[in-house]
């Protein structure tokens, strides 16, 4: 398949200079960019096809973690909003399973696809993981699964909608909660999302939308699927510098094996 066959490029013009300028300014001022219809509706439906076919083949898990991925900090209590645990439970497929000819393949090698992501991220070039498992993901989400509220440790995730849910689901959001590069962690605020006293961003993507969003410093989470369809995401990583592998462990924990 090629490029033109996935993305609407008369929609999102991805190598014209002004376009770029411009998701570069958007996504620079809310730290959300949503480009609903930015994958064409027949490769979407390759792709859920694709999916489907692999459910067997997902690894799913649930596990408790705090908002800031990280072990507990003896210093607070197991309440205190460093410490208190929240729910992610989830499936996925990592790239080893996506196939060779795949639409979602050949987005993510795409020169042209990273050119544009490299304008608007204001990074001078993209490479895919040295593993052979953590560069384009599959997420599924059933009923009742969840993402729950985290910062990120990359400065940034893209992020393709391929199945949305019947009902929930959402991805939710509070931007500019911490300062992370200068150790400001704000508790208080964390606590007050937590315990649900702080209103909330909220973003309904359909089918082909592509989302960039910087988390390391924006709180946020997948709401719990609450309808019968599985939610399906892909998750196209990319990494700033040459040679990058998540370690052993990570992949344990993402992806029940390692790479």
């Amino acid at each position: 398949m090629l490029l033109d066959q996935i993305i609407d490029l008369t929609l999102y013009p991805i190598e014209d200079a002004s376009f770029r300028h411009q998701c570069k300014e958007k996504y620079e001022r809310y730290g959300v960019l949503e480009m609903p219809g930015f994958v064409k509706t027949a490769a979407v439906e390759t792709m859920l096809a694709e999916g489907r076919d692999n459910q067997e083949k997902v690894f799913s898990n649930s596990k408790q973690h705090n908002v800031y991925l990280s072990a507990p900090d003896p210093k607070f209590d197991a309440e205190h909003p460093r410490n208190r645990h929240v729910t992610s439970s989830k499936g996925c497929i990592t790239d080893d399973q996506i196939p060779a000819n795949s639409a979602l393949r050949t987005l993510y090698n795409s020169d042209e696809f990273k050119g544009f992501l490299c304008e608007v991220l204001g990074e001078k070039a993209l490479y895919a993981y040295a593993d052979p498992l953590s560069s384009i993901n599959l997420h599924y989400a059933k009923t009742g699964q969840e993402l729950g509220w985290h910062f990120d440790n990359s400065s940034f995730a893209i992020t393709l909608m391929v199945q949305p849910p019947e009902k929930g689901g959402l991805f939710e959001y509070v931007n500019n909660v911490r300062d992370a590069d200068a150790g400001e962690m704000s508790f208080d605020a964390v606590g007050e999302i937590l315990d649900g006293r702080t209103e909330v961003e909220q973003l309904e993507a359909n089918a082909g939308t592509l989302v960039f969003f910087r988390g390391r410093n924006s709180i946020h989470r997948v709401a719990p699927n609450e309808g019968q369809r599985t939610r399906m995401l892909a998750v196209l990583a990319y990494n700033s510098e040459p040679g990058v592998s998540l370690s052993k462990e990570a992949q344990m924990t993402f992806y029940g094996r390692t790479g």
